[in-house]
């Protein structure tokens, strides 16, 4: 029989990891990617990157990673211990089907500016896995993200955002954490490290 610390542990355990970054970000996520060991849900990210750079940057990934990375295409069930990065100029979302989490990968007008937008695939993992899921924030201009945090973390979602003295540009970060949306600011040095200790807690 479970007990009750058990039970809740179970109700928070973490099966997604939903991460955006912009200006300066694909330097802080391969700093980040690269220090995460197996065992690891799911990651999925949003970069803004122009379609092709974002392929090659999953390649370099895979090359860098203990982890698998590997440009999103849709219809891709995400996997424990993957990495599926959303390609340019393509909005990427998460559909939870029958326990199984499916990607879908579309064109769509630019949110804030920017397709992937962070927003759009932060309102889908609020939406369909909610309190299962940690969300990430990282370096980045503008307010990308911001909105789509809070709706994950209001769903009962964990919660990072880089702090700003490590950020390029502390952008996307400062917005979230002025809307509550970030639980706690963590230094790039130590994201991986705070990130593995939510998963491994939960």
């Amino acid at each position: 029989m479970q007990n009750d610390n058990t039970t809740a542990a179970n109700a928070r355990q973490i099966k997604l990891i939903a991460i955006a970054a912009s200006t300066g970000g694909t330097e802080a996520l391969s700093y980040v990617l690269t220090r995460l060991r197996p065992p690891m849900p799911g990651i999925v990210v949003v970069q803004h990157i122009p379609a092709h750079f974002s392929k090659l940057f999953a390649k370099r990934l895979d090359c860098d990673c203990v982890l698998t990375a590997t440009e999103a295409v849709t219809g891709d069930i995400v996997q424990p211990d993957h990495i599926y990065i959303a390609p340019g100029g393509k909005h990427m979302t998460v559909k939870n089907i029958n326990g199984n989490l499916r990607l879908k990968c579309e064109a769509g007008l630019p949110v804030h500016s920017v397709c992937p937008a962070a927003d759009v695939l932060f309102n889908t993992v609020a939406s369909e896995i909610g309190n299962h899921a940690l969300g990430v924030i990282l370096t980045g201009m503008g307010r990308d993200g911001a909105t789509g945090l809070l709706n994950m973390r209001q769903h009962g979602s964990r919660t990072l955002g880089q702090d700003k003295a490590s950020c390029v540009v502390y952008g996307m970060p400062k917005t979230a954490f002025e809307l509550g949306a970030i639980e706690k600011q963590v230094p790039l040095a130590d994201m991986a490290a705070a990130i593995t200790a939510l998963v491994h807690s939960s």
